[in-house]
């Protein structure tokens, strides 16, 4: 961003002359740079709006801050859309009928294995009580 400050001060040094001196001042350029990319950071990825600015450069030599605000009135591009096309039922129905196996698939019963041991320790068969635990605080018969 450095060589953008150092055209920036180029052009205004060749359109203001003698007061773009007086502008800058006896301040370190270091400094003045400094304070330049700081104001022009907002448009790294603008470039154009810094260009516009260039281009439109009021008739007193600005500061940073005036460019800046020079910058934010440069005039943006609308990127224009066109409106979506509408969905064709027929070929929305033909997607949904591909969807139907995987839908079956989720509609597995994830508590099968809390079923199982509660079916199996109503048999009467031997589970364990961490068993018996895992499958009550599952299907909430007993508070966890």
């Amino acid at each position: 961003m450095m060589p953008a400050v150092d055209y920036i001060f180029t052009q205004c040094s060749a359109t203001y002359g003698a007061e773009w001196d007086r502008a800058i001042g006896k301040a370190p350029i270091a400094d003045i740079k400094t304070a330049w990319l700081n104001a022009i950071a907002p448009f790294a990825n603008s470039k154009k709006r810094i260009v516009w600015a260039l281009q439109n450069l009021p008739d007193r030599a600005p500061n940073p801050i005036q460019f800046k605000h020079l910058c934010y009135q440069a005039p943006t591009t609308e990127n224009l859309a066109l409106p979506e096309p509408k969905a064709d039922p027929e070929r929305v129905a033909a997607e949904f009928s591909k969807l139907a196996p995987l839908r079956c698939s989720l509609l597995v019963d994830h508590k099968a294995w809390a079923k199982t041991l509660q079916a199996r320790d109503a048999s009467g068969e031997s589970i364990n009580t961490n068993q018996r635990r895992c499958y009550k605080a599952a299907l909430g018969l007993e508070a966890v």
